[in-house]
């Protein structure tokens, strides 16, 4: 991260996904803990006092304080909980902020702190390719009145896949949310990724490569892939 970006005096906001990555939880240390610490080191060396963490839950449940320390560190966590250290609040009108419309009429609302902030960093999980980008700060920061546009039956019918930004609905949305966040709000985001060492290996193989094989409707206006699996 270029120490540049960190002035005296500035508001930063760090915001880190949440429980929902990686399943199973992570062994310690976390990765995102360990990136927040290395953050804090540079904010130290450049003075920057005004600091909150913020867990990116959109819509989930809310971290325990036993979940938040082991994602960000004991460290970290005797140093910013309860004051400075929280889940954001997708429901907190109070500690919201509509930021405009998409070209699409979908509202942006996001998280006050944040988006009042001089700098937001995200720290993320890369999981899976639906993962990361524009997705996190326009949903893992959102409020109800944003996640209703994209996260609803329509967008299931109208998505070839999920994992496949140029055939995703929910993707396309994204994007034009975070169009309207960059207007209003700069933002470093640290993306990191996992290994699969987590995922079950002996429920099912595929037969057949599904990558590149063509969308097919299904009645409703849903859609498939061809694939074969087999049991071992």
């Amino acid at each position: 991260m270029p120490s540049a970006l960190l002035v005296p005096g500035m508001r930063l906001s760090i915001v880190f996904d949440d429980v929902s990555l990686p399943l199973p939880s992570m062994c310690r240390p976390d990765v995102r803990g360990r990136v927040i610490e290395q953050v804090l080191e540079l904010t130290a060396q450049r003075g920057v006092e005004d600091i909150e963490l913020i867990a990116a839950n959109a819509l989930h449940r809310r971290m325990t304080p036993a979940e938040l320390k082991h994602v960000v560190g004991e460290r970290v966590f005797r140093a910013f909980f309860p004051d400075r250290l929280r889940n954001h609040d997708a429901e907190d009108h109070d500690n919201l902020t509509h930021l405009g419309l998409t070209g699409a009429e979908e509202d942006v609302e996001i998280n006050r702190r944040a988006a009042e902030s001089d700098l937001l960093v995200y720290v993320n999980v890369n999981l899976i390719a639906l993962n990361g980008g524009p997705k996190s700060v326009a949903v893992g920061l959102a409020s109800y009145r944003s996640l209703r546009h994209h996260h609803n039956t329509h967008t299931l019918r109208h998505s070839c896949s999920f994992n496949g930004p140029a055939n995703s609905a929910l993707h396309h949305s994204f994007h034009r949310m975070h169009d309207v966040i960059g207007g209003h709000l700069k933002i470093f985001t640290v993306e990191t990724t996992v290994n699969g060492d987590s995922s079950p290996t002996r429920l099912a193989s595929s037969e057949s490569a599904t990558a590149s094989a063509p969308c097919r409707p299904l009645s409703g206006g849903t859609y498939s892939t061809p694939s074969r699996h087999r049991t071992v």
